[in-house]
């Protein structure tokens, strides 16, 4: 049987707010609660506690201090003199000054005066915790960290400041600040494609955006000043060259939080890398085994890519799907599948819903005891307008649209990011903001509003849609057992312009030759006049070009 935990605010205090918080915090940790309501009488209290008898019974209390101090004393006398009252833990939650007065009453078991973290009430509740803040232990990787704070997501911010040393102290500093659980190291290009090149890495010149990353001792000196405040996980951008050097290196310098990298990217397809792109899927999928391998989750970030080249929802679905797909086969137990709103910028939040919907249950279909799925969700950084105060409605808004997802992480992205990049100050303060949102979020939606007509209606047409592209794959790579994971089909498929972009126009692995436009709110495939095409027409064309 589930625990029992009372809460009622006493006296004549009739605040509730942090009260509820709190025991909706407890429900979802295993609590069975009870809510007595504002302005309880001690009568009343002790006769709950008396006939319930439960395993906690929390306290709140938001008025004068000294008609607290006359409550609480008469509390401690009858506890005192009643055995049935002496088998409840006490906990109270009030303000800084009511809190110091349930302090001097020594019966309570925790007060909190509401600067506590989210990490903090979590942990007390789930039975992990401590009797003073510096004692906390911080999880050390992924899936204990968002065991500890779910429902609440993870909040991931990346940081890349032009030199090492500025990065070192971002790092420090966002580590105390104590808001922020991931941080993800962005290097710079060179960094990325040239780092185990020490000839042409010499060459290069600083300043193409990232941290300018360029011995080991560099990524042992950042990890070293994050083991502070809350401890955050790290974790960096993958290679685009040497990526199993990239991998170890990130492995025994700062314990990669988890892998992320795209199947059919850095390469010669997105010029991040002078890799052929058969070539650069036949190592991702190795690199995504590599993890599998050692335990370390992985995410590979392929939709999103599609999605920032123009391409229409439905390949963005059936490239999400293809991307844990092929993590599953390659033995990858805990993914990470981000869900990057706004992109294209011009997309309605309701299409958006719907895309996202029909890529998690594709995805999620997936699930079994061999393969779990984590939601990341984040704001699409072209959607950023280049007015700051307005850039910050932007974040907030995609925040909320995410949390409808019921996500694991938040992949936060700076309101400045649209302008430069992002220092340790607006890092912090663009987490405060992501924070606040959250914690409205998780009072609770309208529950009508993921179930609305138009968005399912939608949601079911991607998911058709993406089936018969995968379909059309498949049958693309008739000779092999595994189409979906055969390298050769994969890149053929992209060549044939089955998977195609806008912005792939001219590139030598590519069809490029798709159109898209934004039609009632969503991004689809055109023709020549404007008019959207079925995916049957578009699959059609292809391979009727190619023949």
């Amino acid at each position: 049987m589930k625990k029992i935990i009372i809460g009622a605010s006493v006296g004549e205090c009739i605040h509730v707010a942090g009260l509820l918080n709190f025991l909706q915090l407890a429900e979802s940790a295993g609590f069975q609660v009870i809510f007595l309501g504002p302005a309880v009488s001690l009568d009343n209290l002790i006769k709950q506690i008396i006939e319930r008898r439960p395993e906690m019974v929390a306290i709140s209390y938001r008025l004068s201090s000294k008609s607290l101090s006359d409550l609480l004393g008469e509390l401690k006398k009858r506890k005192s003199f009643e055995p049935s009252l002496q088998n409840s833990r006490y906990i109270f939650g009030g303000t800084v000054e009511t809190a110091q007065v349930a302090k001097q009453q020594g019966f309570f078991e925790k007060v909190f005066d509401g600067t506590e973290s989210l990490e903090e009430i979590v942990s007390f509740l789930q039975g992990t915790h401590y009797k003073e803040e510096r004692t906390l232990t911080y999880p050390d990787n992924l899936l204990d960290r968002i065991a500890l704070k779910y429902p609440a997501p993870l909040l991931r911010h990346h940081i890349g400041l032009s030199s090492v040393e500025e990065t070192i102290e971002g790092v420090k500093e966002i580590a105390k600040a104590k808001i922020l659980d991931i941080i993800s190291l962005a290097p710079d290009q060179t960094a990325q494609q040239y780092f185990f090149k020490a000839n042409e890495l010499s060459t290069k010149s600083i300043g193409a955006g990232g941290v300018p990353l360029r011995e080991r001792d560099d990524l042992i000196k950042i990890y070293e000043s994050s083991r502070c405040g809350n401890y955050p996980l790290l974790r960096c951008y993958s290679g685009t060259d040497d990526i199993f050097k990239w991998a170890e290196l990130q492995q025994d310098t700062i314990k990669n939080a988890w892998c992320a990298i795209p199947l059919s990217w850095y390469n010669v397809l997105d010029r991040r890398s002078s890799r052929r792109l058969i070539d650069s899927i036949r190592e991702a999928q190795k690199l995504m085994k590599w993890h599998a391998d050692r335990g370390i989750p992985v995410e590979v970030n392929e939709a999103h890519q599609w999605s920032l080249r123009r391409a229409p929802d439905t390949i963005a679905v059936a490239t999400a799907f293809l991307a844990a797909y092929n993590a599953k086969q390659m033995g990858v137990r805990h993914y990470i599948s981000q869900y990057m709103f706004n992109t294209p910028a011009q997309i309605s939040p309701c299409m958006d819903l719907a895309k996202m919907l029909a890529k998690i249950e594709m995805i999620e279909a997936l699930h079994d005891n061999t393969f779990q799925s984590y939601r990341q969700i984040r704001p699409g950084l072209l959607s950023y307008p280049t007015d700051l105060d307005a850039a910050k409605g932007q974040l907030s808004y995609s925040i909320m649209l995410g949390m409808m997802l019921k996500p694991h992480i938040v992949h936060v992205v700076a309101y400045c990011e649209g302008q430069y990049a992002a220092g340790s100050k607006e890092i912090i303060e663009s987490c405060k903001i992501a924070n606040n949102v959250i914690q409205n979020c998780l009072k609770g939606f309208p529950g009508t509003l993921l179930i609305d007509y138009e968005i399912q209606q939608k949601k079911e047409k991607l998911k058709a849609e993406a089936k018969i592209l995968l379909e059309a794959i498949r049958e693309l790579g008739g000779g092999y057992k595994d189409p979906l994971t055969c390298p050769e089909v994969l890149a053929k498929a992209i060549k044939w312009g089955l998977l195609d972009a806008p912005d792939l126009t001219g590139n030598e692995e590519a069809k490029g030759e798709i159109s898209t436009g934004i039609i009632d709110g969503s991004c689809v495939a055109i023709d020549a006049t404007g008019r959207a095409l079925s995916e049957e027409e578009r699959i059609k064309k292809c391979i009727g070009s190619v023949k």
